[in-house]
């Protein structure tokens, strides 16, 4: 038995011992992660109010449909959306006539037709909105050997996200003192390295709103940023209703389990056996 006690006060030093090293390994790692992260070659955006975070809030609809106007007038030119189809812009920001419409101005290819040939034909609403360019060689020639990346997923791959998105828009800027940009770059301290192929894409009065907004570059910016939110998760206010409806009736599965416990098993609960 006083071996066991013994034993047991020297075992005690040496989890604390492990614990210790642990937090410290741990803490250093965090420490060195986070300066490393932070002492990168490009600036950090700052966190947005975006309308659309938080549980309970939506898209803004109107500034969805005037991003979609930012991107079809400038961004389309030279990126594609590859994973949204005319038909998820119905009902979102746009009527069913207004999508049909706007898939028809574009040409796609089909077939093959009864003699094994493929056409041309108008887009429909079940088709994808397209990239400029025919293959990656094509848009590297065109873009001084840069390549544009598809625009679908972009707030989902690009750390800060939304924030990054709009920083990068408004953030070009002449490059300091000693830095050497090379011919068809520019200088955004908000992209890695600081030297980026797209010239700026947007400035004042760079489109003409339908809804009669001001199209300052800033205000642009943040609607073409909410668009692209919006298309890496067309479903995320459907999803954030579903949930307000599951956990309203987890909420009422809970009260009713609770009222079916205190009341309908009493009986049991209060219940006293004699055996005299």
């Amino acid at each position: 038995h006083e071996q066991r006690q013994l034993c047991d006060m020297l075992r005690v030093p040496r989890i604390f011992g492990k614990v210790a090293v642990g937090a410290t390994v741990g803490g250093a790692a965090y420490i060195f992660t986070s300066s490393t992260a932070y002492a990168s070659d490009q600036l950090h955006s700052a966190t947005y109010p975006w309308s659309h975070n938080g549980f309970m809030a939506a898209y803004d609809a109107a500034s969805i449909r005037r991003g979609h106007q930012v991107y079809q007038q400038v961004c389309a030119a030279c990126h594609g959306l590859k994973r949204i189809a005319f038909r998820n812009l119905v009902g979102v920001c746009y009527t069913e006539d207004e999508a049909k419409e706007m898939a028809a101005e574009k040409e796609y290819t089909d077939g093959p037709d009864d003699t094994g040939a493929y056409f041309e034909r108008p887009g429909k609403l079940s088709d994808y909105i397209q990239s400029p360019y025919k293959n990656e060689n094509e848009a590297r020639y065109a873009n001084n050997g840069g390549l544009p990346p598809d625009l679908s997923l972009i707030t989902k791959a690009r750390h800060g996200g939304a924030d990054y998105i709009f920083a990068l828009l408004i953030g070009y800027r002449a490059p300091p003192a000693g830095v050497v940009i090379a011919e068809g770059q520019h200088w955004n301290p908000y992209f890695p390295g600081g030297r980026i192929q797209m010239p700026p894409p947007i400035y004042d009065g760079g489109v003409e709103y339908e809804d009669g907004t001001e199209a300052t570059a800033s205000q642009m910016a943040k609607d073409v940023t909410t668009f692209l939110a919006w298309a890496a998760e067309p479903e995320a206010d459907e999803r954030k209703k579903m949930g307000v409806k599951f956990i309203a009736g987890l909420a009422l599965c809970g009260a009713a389990a609770g009222w079916y416990k205190r009341f309908l098993w009493s009986i049991y609960k209060t219940r006293r056996i004699s055996f005299h």
